[in-house]
């Protein structure tokens, strides 16, 4: 079998970006994203300042969690090892961006599907080595079947010691890197040096080029007033303010023998944003009203009449159809939200979440259908034996779509799946308070305990994306 993979000889690498512009002219990868970028850290202090390189792409991983999560099978692992992409089933849901432990895709601005390196693979079917390789000025990129013992790239693994990016995810790697440094590779080692124009996937590029007008020159305005102000405020400074800013440079000095970030590929923001985090919330509503009135009625603490039914019904299916419309909203490409159901990855919990929705909305459907034609409400208690269940998944799937997003920190939260059943729970709860009770006191500690509860689902979806990946 044949295993494609790349080695990365940071001893020989200048830092030209070569790779770089190649490989956005052979793919015409559009202004503001690449397929492949050169990192640059700083070490040392001035006179005895030393610059690393190290060039970033698509690992080809083994177990490659983009694939796993992508609904449409639209990223795919070929026979040769080479991890790639089909323009024409990508949904621009951004799974994978989220799943990638080292952000090697982005979203085209220009198709709103996702993309990334595919190992010039048009070219590697004729033969030819990648685009990267072929214009390297210094061989610092190696290309080759890491399955063939005859081969320049397992040669190399065999003469040199090499690392690959973030092992600890399990992703299994197929780039390895000799001779460089772990502050090159560790992304929580160094820290970005600031914000400018167009370093920030929010000001105007991939999947936020949409925003880019309103953002055009908004770019540092509010750092440079700082700045400014600072400067004015040291040059009519009292003793005690001249202080303070003596204690700043004392801990800038301290911290001058770190290594520094002087040059990466921009970050690409928050992917799932408010849609996201208000779809979890909408679905935990319909859900959660849902379970604990059933629960509820089973148990004997509630006395389901038909008012009671009728509200409980059409609110669920009002609060499940907002959560269809945030999905869609979502996508860059919610022309295309079908294929989740007709192009389905079985592997992906945004598939099974899709179907699991559609089944409690079936269950909802055929609840309203029996109080319609006015049927004996007995069958409202058979369809709950299926709604109950059903209804579970429904609010806490997410936590298991989240699982497979090994790019964040969410693969690591075990409680995930608690603390999404617990704010279903808790939604729901409230919900029917306000559908049973009359009381204004009730209604306000029920409308302020959802408040709490959407603010802290709202954190749980927003900070993981906050961290930096590469």
């Amino acid at each position: 079998m044949v295993n494609f993979g790349f080695v990365i000889d940071n001893r020989k690498c200048i830092g030209c970006h070569a790779c770089t512009v190649a490989c956005k002219s052979e793919h015409d990868v559009p202004i503001g994203v690449n397929r492949t970028h050169v990192k640059y850290i700083e070490k040392g202090t001035y006179p005895d300042v030393t610059r690393e390189f190290s060039v970033h792409r698509c690992n080809h991983c083994e177990d490659s969690p983009c694939t796993t999560i992508c609904p449409t099978t639209a990223l795919f692992t070929r026979e040769d090892g080479i991890v790639d992409f089909d323009d024409d089933r990508c949904i621009g849901c951004k799974s994978c961006m989220q799943a990638c432990p080292y952000d090697a895709l982005y979203i085209d601005p220009n198709k709103g599907t996702a993309a990334k390196c595919n190992y010039c693979a048009h070219r590697i079917e004729h033969s030819y080595e990648p685009a990267c390789v072929i214009v390297c000025p210094v061989e610092a990129i190696v290309s080759g079947d890491l399955d063939d013992p005859n081969s320049s790239i397992s040669g190399y693994l065999q003469d040199h010691e090499t690392t690959v990016r973030k092992p600890e995810s399990g992703a299994r790697p197929n780039v390895y890197y000799v001779e460089t440094s772990d502050e090159i590779l560790d992304p929580h080692a160094t820290e970005r040096s600031g914000e400018y124009l167009w370093t920030d996937q929010a000001a105007g590029v991939g999947h936020f080029a949409k925003y880019a007008d309103s953002r055009l020159g908004a770019a540092d305005t509010n750092s440079m007033i700082v700045q400014l102000a600072l400067e004015k405020k040291a040059r009519a400074a009292n003793p005690r303010d001249r202080a303070i800013i003596r204690d700043v440079m004392e801990r800038l000095d301290e911290q001058a023998e770190r290594p520094k970030r002087s040059y990466d590929q921009p970050s690409k923001g928050i992917l799932w944003g408010w849609e996201v985090s208000a779809y979890i919330i909408t679905k935990a509503i319909a859900s959660g009203a849902y379970l604990v009135a059933m629960l509820a009625m089973f148990a004997g603490f509630l006395e389901m009449t038909d008012k009671l039914w009728w509200q409980l019904v059409i609110g669920c299916i009002a609060f499940l159809g907002l959560t269809g419309l945030l999905l869609v909203k979502d996508l860059d490409r919610p022309e295309r939200f079908l294929y989740v159901m007709l192009r389905p990855n079985w592997n992906s919990w945004l598939v099974r979440g899709a179907y699991i929705l559609g089944a409690f909305g079936g269950v909802l459907a055929l609840s309203g259908i029996i109080l319609l034609f006015d049927f004996d409400r007995v069958y409202l208690e058979y369809l709950a034996i299926f709604g109950i269940p059903l209804a579970t998944l429904t609010g806490v799937y997410t936590a298991w779509l989240f699982g497979q997003a090994r790019g964040r920190t969410w693969s690591k939260d075990k409680l995930l799946a608690l603390k999404m059943l617990t704010e279903m729970l808790v939604l729901g709860a409230a919900s029917l308070v306000l559908l049973t009770s009359s009381e204004l006191l009730v209604w306000v500690a029920a409308v302020l305990l959802m408040a709490i509860v959407c603010r802290h689902a709202h954190h749980t979806v927003m900070k993981p994306q906050l961290e930096t990946l590469h």
